[in-house]
């Protein structure tokens, strides 16, 4: 499957080479990950010469960090538009992560997959945006630099990330193409709902004694000796 022209809004005759290949890259990584993905593959997916790409990008390594910088910078251009600033749960940033470069949500996703250095960064990224997100908008709540921020910046980020990864599968549960410019909102407001109502069932009766519960094995498991202090 070749999804090159997915990751730009002009036809890919008025790209420059490098651009191409870099979309051809992205494209392969993405559909067969690294290890698979070859020069081959992506030169011919860009119409030109392996050649043509060693004189670029050099290795397929090289190649892969210049997908990485470019998927860093695509992402990285979002603060302008409030993750830190108005709060990751936006439906308008969430709609901008899907519509800027459908190709490199691909990338990363499958980067994520593959446990690449670019998707541990991207991750902490979104768990750093995240944590100053919480502390800023409810300080008493979420301390800076607490354990309990820590925890709820990672879970919350990994939830959002989620939908990069299982991509596919929302736009086969949904059943529309998620990364379709007409419906990149749908995820943001479907994320929305679901924030609204768990607020209100943390609030219950029902919410409050699954919290108490929750605390509960947590002292208990934090009571118990390891076996190594039980020997």
């Amino acid at each position: 499957m070749n999804t090159v022209n997915r990751s730009v809004d002009r036809p890919p005759e008025d790209l420059t080479a490098r651009a191409r290949i870099r979309d051809a890259a992205l494209a392969q990584f993405a559909e067969h990950g690294f290890a698979k993905a070859t020069l081959k593959g992506i030169a011919e997916a860009a119409g030109v010469s392996v050649g043509l790409v060693q004189h670029h990008f050099g290795a397929k390594e090289d190649l892969r960090r210049a997908c990485d910088t470019y998927a860093a910078e695509t992402l990285g251009s979002l603060d302008s538009y409030g993750v830190t600033g108005s709060g990751v749960t936006n439906p308008d940033v969430l709609a901008k992560v899907f519509e800027w470069g459908p190709l490199v949500i691909r990338y990363i996703g499958r980067a994520m997959v593959d446990g690449s250095p670019s998707a541990a960064s991207f991750f902490d990224s979104g768990a750093d945006a995240t944590e100053e997100f919480l502390s800023r908008t409810w300080p008493e709540r979420f301390p800076p630099g607490s354990a309990k921020t820590r925890d709820t910046a990672a879970v919350m980020t990994a939830m959002h990330q989620a939908t990069v990864v299982l991509h596919e599968h929302l736009s086969r549960r949904m059943g529309v193409d998620v990364l379709a410019t007409e419906n990149t909102a749908r995820i943001g407001l479907a994320m929305f709902d679901v924030y609204t109502s768990m607020a209100e069932f943390a609030a219950s009766s029902a919410g409050e004694r699954v919290r108490e519960a929750a605390h509960a094995h947590q002292r208990d498991t934090s009571a118990q000796p390891s076996d190594g202090d039980s020997q």
